[in-house]
């Protein structure tokens, strides 16, 4: 059977949302009736006690918010970015869960093993039915062919683009069949009619070019679509939506919207609280650290810009001696400065330093991943230097980001560093999703706490 490589289809991603919510309660009840099974306890559904009832609706939902909101508005979903998503979802929603049984302190009104195997075999679960509804697909795809064919309008170099682009891409489900010059395409009806798709590749300018080859296409049953050229490209990145009856073309937009601002909100909220109730006596040892080793006091409160260039407070271990800086100007660490204490000499080569900063994700002011805050007056001065370099705050702030995994943390003392930290931070604005964000956290846990640049 064809399992094909995406799920482009509407109505297949409605069919995985359903099957999650089957596999989930199905899970949850299997490991129930197994393991905890009480005739004489009133169950919803017949499944469930309503505890246990409770909790599978609350997995659900993180379940389905976490998945959608980690499409990141895509239209269709590679199959390895299909299961990934699912199962961080999971995972997410199983973390929400410990937390809500740790707060509520609920967690002797379930069975800690029935909990752990029904975590354990949902996972197995969601990717057996996704993979099923990927094989339906296929067969389906399969009866209607299993490549859309398509037919490419341009010159020479246009065309030899697209069609290494697509080749390169095959999961897309789409190839290539034809080639031509847009003078040639009136004569050429037989190439039309084998086509599914036709893509013009001719300058947005070229009015008379493109009304020219409509003409040719009148008749055509394709779907007919333009390639923008590289001037014009650099500014779709948003997509193209109608607000009040009027078409716009989306330049710079927060893709902190709907699902995923929502998904964010669950993601910092599960992660942050988790997170502070581990590394609370951690925290408490080195606030005792900095207390006994120097005068002045434990945190240290920055004034940074947070999402759309609201100020706000973030906190961080003091690691320097107290000192007056003047008016308007931030001088950054370098290395040996005598400013820095041993205590926060060591916090800040391992970014421990950073921890208070959970705080500031409880509060809502940052996420645990986003572009790192700078200060106020290097946002004054970066701004004009560097393109796009405001756009960093149509997203929260975070604790961790792209740009620190990849090397870019610390002092940035020329203005390449700081453009290649921008590029960094503008890839991750706009590839924003959940299973990213927890493949940076994952990332920073083993690789992005210690760095040569950090002092």
């Amino acid at each position: 059977m064809h399992i094909p490589a995406r799920i482009d289809a509407p109505w297949a991603h409605h069919c995985a949302a359903v099957l999650d919510v089957l596999a989930v309660w199905f899970c949850a009840g299997l490991a129930y009736r197994v393991l905890v099974y009480q005739a004489h306890v009133p169950k919803v559904l017949g499944l469930l006690p309503n505890y246990y009832a409770e909790l599978s609706l609350l997995g659900t939902l993180v379940l389905l918010l976490v998945s959608l909101g980690g499409m990141g508005g895509q239209r269709w979903m590679a199959i390895e970015q299909s299961l990934r998503a699912v199962v961080v979802a999971w995972f997410v929603a199983v973390l929400a869960l410990v937390v809500w049984l740790f707060l509520t302190k609920t967690s002797i009104e379930v069975s800690r093993l029935w909990f752990l195997v029904w975590a354990c075999i949902t996972p197995v679960m969601l990717v057996l039915q996704r993979m099923a509804l990927l094989a339906a697909v296929g067969w389906l795809q399969g009866r209607e062919g299993s490549a859309q064919s398509i037919l490419v309008v341009g010159d020479d170099s246009a065309c030899d683009k697209v069609r290494k682009a697509v080749a390169s891409n095959p999961w897309c489900g789409y190839r290539v069949r034809a080639s031509m010059a847009p003078g040639i395409l009136p004569a050429a009806s037989a190439s039309m009619q084998a086509c599914d798709e036709v893509w013009l590749c001719l300058p947005l300018g070229d009015d008379h070019a493109i009304q020219s080859a409509l003409h040719a296409l009148r008749h055509s049953m394709a779907n007919i679509r333009i390639v923008p050229d590289a001037a014009v490209s650099r500014y779709l990145h948003g997509g193209v939506q109608e607000l009040a009856g009027v078409t716009l073309l989306d330049v710079s937009t927060t893709p902190m919207t709907g699902t995923m601002r929502l998904a964010k909100a669950v993601e910092d909220f599960v992660g942050a609280s988790l997170i502070l109730c581990l590394i609370a006596i951690p925290m408490l040892a080195i606030a005792v650290a900095i207390k006994v080793t120097s005068r002045g006091p434990v945190l240290y409160k920055q004034l940074r810009h947070g999402w759309n260039g609201k100020p706000i407070w973030v906190y961080k271990f003091r690691t320097m001696v107290e000192h007056q800086e003047p008016d308007f100007q931030v001088t950054q660490a370098t290395r040996s400065d005598p400013r820095v204490t041993r205590v926060g000499a060591f916090l800040r080569k391992t970014s421990l330093d950073e921890l208070p900063q959970f705080l500031n994700v409880l509060q809502g002011r940052m996420s645990i991943v986003g572009p790192r805050p700078h200060a106020v007056a290097h946002n004054e001065y970066y701004k004009e230097l560097v393109p796009g370099y405001m756009r960093r705050h149509t997203v929260k702030p975070g604790i961790t980001g792209w740009a620190q995994i990849n090397g870019y943390r610390g002092e940035t003392d020329t203005l390449e560093k700081m453009q290649r930290r921008v590029d960094y931070d503008m890839y991750y604005i706009n590839h924003l999703s959940i299973w990213f964000d927890l493949k940076i956290i994952l990332m920073t846990v083993f690789k992005g706490w210690v760095h040569h640049n950090a002092y």
